[in-house]
């Protein structure tokens, strides 16, 4: 067929105009993807923004943030610093010139472990007091000289002079052993036990000296001086027995007695009986009985 016989089929195609597609987001599609890029947009610049206060507030920089610092020998701290968490630490100081102050609500707790983590030292600082827990305890001066040591064998006092306040002074359960028991300057000094005995031992003497004072033994029953080997010496001006029993003698009518002899029982008792021109111990010999 010729193209003369087919005039129909040009016309058709000569009308028919080429179609074009379009490629794209367009509408509210469009609208909304505007939308949550901009809310994007805005979400970074907020937390940007955040990001930067709290870099700032938290005062971060390259050496540390805060009062904390790095540095070679470890971190620094500068300022009061609060620990919600237990603290293990080798070193803790303060720097040169400035105290160093630990501080709890309830109580600041040191505890020194060994390596099968078994508690061997304990330092406990609380309302109720400070407790401390150890093998030993040693306080020692500024020069290294032992002041005051403590163990479960003895407990060793290193200072010159220990004094006690207390106004009921000290209270020993057991025997005590001192080279030295001395009051302080024109402060009386009493040895006393209130329901029990008291013993003074020593093996080459035991010495009693009142320089500025008088010496006072007081007992309620029987006071005895005893020497076993040796002998009982009383040097001094003057000795008074007072008290003592005092035995009748015929005496001239009218006068008054004033001079006595000190008579000695076979017993060992004294009594008084009033001088004569002979002795007048026997006359009261009944008072030895």
């Amino acid at each position: 067929m010729t193209q003369e016989q087919c005039p129909h089929r040009n016309n058709v195609q000569s009308t028919e105009k080429p179609q074009l597609y379009k490629v794209g987001i367009y509408g509210w599609r469009k609208r909304c993807l505007y939308f949550f890029v901009l809310l994007l947009m805005i979400l970074i610049v907020v937390n940007l923004a955040l990001t930067i206060w709290i870099l700032k507030v938290m005062n971060f920089t390259i050496d540390g943030m805060g009062h904390l610092r790095i540095t070679e020998r470890g971190l620094k701290l500068e300022g009061d610093s609060e620990f919600l968490q237990p603290l293990y630490a080798k070193e803790i100081q303060s720097r040169p010139g400035s105290p160093l102050f630990l501080q709890s609500s309830k109580n600041v707790s040191i505890n020194i472990l060994n390596e099968k983590k078994q508690l061997v030292s304990q330092l406990v600082a609380g309302s109720h007091g400070v407790h401390a827990r150890g093998k030993m305890l040693e306080v020692k001066s500024s020069a290294g000289k032992l002041l005051f040591s403590a163990d479960d064998h003895e407990v060793v006092v290193g200072a010159e002079r220990l004094r006690v306040m207390g106004a009921e002074g000290a209270v020993f359960s057991n025997s005590v052993e001192t080279p030295h028991v001395r009051a302080e300057p024109f402060k009386e000094l009493r040895l006393e036990s209130p329901t029990r005995s008291l013993y003074m031992e020593a093996p080459k003497g035991v010495k009693i000296e009142a320089d500025a004072g008088d010496f006072q033994a007081t007992c309620r029953s029987d006071l005895r001086l005893e020497s076993k080997d040796g002998e009982i010496t009383l040097d001094a001006r003057k000795i008074k027995l007072l008290r003592l029993p005092e035995g009748k003698a015929p005496s001239p009518s009218g006068t008054r007695q004033t001079v006595f002899e000190v008579c000695v029982c076979p017993n060992g008792k004294l009594f008084l009986s009033q001088a004569g021109t002979g002795s007048t111990c026997q006359i009261s010999s009944n008072l030895c009985l």
